[in-house]
């Protein structure tokens, strides 16, 4: 199998489990505020959740290095997330739903480092940015048909949540089969690796990840903090009446379509002109709050789409930097940290902005602003110590 086939392939894994979690996910802050949840326990809850699938991967992202299970963790982390989703329609209070909720997360958690190492092996034979942002675009394509299917379900259903989520089982299973014929054809994807990353025989794991890495993680951490989830936002749409409760997995399917083109264009322009692109995550995120928590549909859709945008230089052309940054044999624990740094700020920033949102819609616009500014700052900085120690190291 080729590394593009591979790349295609994992693609397609994701593509299916995208339609189970994020057809459920489009839903969720409607769901939970159906079962009695207020605006700042639906941030509580969705920011918990995220926080588990990225703070859980300080363990599986050292397990991943030390075991080199790619595939069982991969497998693993697959089934949890695919049998959460459908027993949502089993749950009869708002602590279980929520409990599921955090599980589909957790199984994120498992998967993750295993699956970004697996793939970077691919993706390094055909370019870390167009790699990471192909396996997106696919992977966008199962975001997109995903809250459709449960948007169609709930017309039928008379709003009835249970059977969207039992309809979500039926692709649950073909990310088992799918997944099962990659791990067939390609057990060991390291033969992927270019030869200049690849470890050398016997050599050992670098104790110590580079300092432009940790420089990095806090930038994604700043970034992270300021940016508002689609729960909140499809809270608000729902609660304020701003499109019919059918219509707001519709938006977030349209905001998956701008999550696919925004990774294709950065991760193309990554591969070109290198990190700098990423300065656009921070300026764009700033501008979500002002437009997605209007009272009027057409700037709080805008807002939702921008929403999409981000996510999609986040999901893509942010994890193809971290492999670039760090060696191969320390790859899982650097996606495992990078990914619990803005885990921890996904659910302090989801915390802050449910209770801002409660209580002040302008501070939730100005302290959005300030955190993206502080990010920024710290891109800028981060970027010009990589150029000057890449200067350094052509004229050493």
């Amino acid at each position: 199998m080729t590394p593009w086939r591979f790349v295609v392939g994992f693609g397609v894994v994701s593509l299916l489990a995208d339609i189970v979690y994020e057809g459920a996910r489009a839903v969720t802050g409607p769901y939970l505020a159906s079962l009695g949840a207020s605006a700042v326990l639906v941030g509580v809850i969705t920011g918990a959740g995220e926080a588990f699938a990225l703070a859980g991967r300080l363990v599986s992202g050292p397990l991943t290095d030390r075991t080199r299970a790619y595939w069982p963790l991969a497998v693993g982390g697959y089934t949890l997330t695919v049998t959460s989703v459908p027993l949502l329609g089993f749950a009869t209070g708002l602590w279980s739903a929520g409990v599921l909720v955090i599980a589909e997360r957790a199984g994120k958690a498992v998967r993750s480092p295993a699956k970004d190492v697996l793939l970077s092996h691919a993706a390094g034979a055909v370019g870390r940015g167009r790699g990471f942002a192909v396996h997106e675009a696919l992977d966008q394509i199962g975001a997109l048909v995903g809250p459709l299917v449960v948007a169609g379900i709930l017309v039928l259903s008379a709003g009835d949540y249970r059977p969207a989520f039992f309809a979500l089982a039926i692709p649950g299973v073909a990310v088992l089969v799918v997944l099962a014929r990659l791990l067939v054809r390609v057990p060991n994807p390291a033969v992927y690796e270019p030869t200049r990353h690849a470890p050398t025989a016997g050599a050992g794991a670098p104790t110590r990840l580079p300092t432009a890495y940790w420089s990095y993680l806090a930038f994604a951490a700043a970034t992270t903090t300021g940016f508002a989830g689609f729960g909140l936002l499809a809270f608000h749409l729902a609660t304020h009446a701003i499109v019919p409760l059918a219509v707001v997995p519709v938006v977030y399917a349209a905001a998956m379509v701008v999550d696919a083109l925004a990774a294709l264009l950065t991760g193309w322009c990554y591969d070109r002109t290198g990190a700098r692109i990423l300065l656009a995550v921070p300026i764009l995120s700033a501008l979500i709050p002002p437009l997605a928590f209007q009272d009027q549909p057409i700037p709080a859709v805008v807002g939702a789409l921008l929403w999409g945008a981000v996510l999609g230089v986040q999901e893509s052309t942010l994890r193809a930097t971290v492999a670039d940054l760090v060696p191969v044999q320390r790859r899982g624990t650097a996606y495992g940290i990078f990914a619990a740094g803005s885990g921890l700020a996904a659910f302090a920033g989801s915390a802050l902005l449910g209770l801002l949102y409660s209580r002040s819609l302008t501070a939730v616009v100005s302290i959005t602003a300030a955190i993206q500014l502080v990010a920024l700052l710290v891109f800028v900085t981060y970027h010009l110590r990589l150029r000057a120690t890449a200067r350094k190291s052509v004229s050493g």
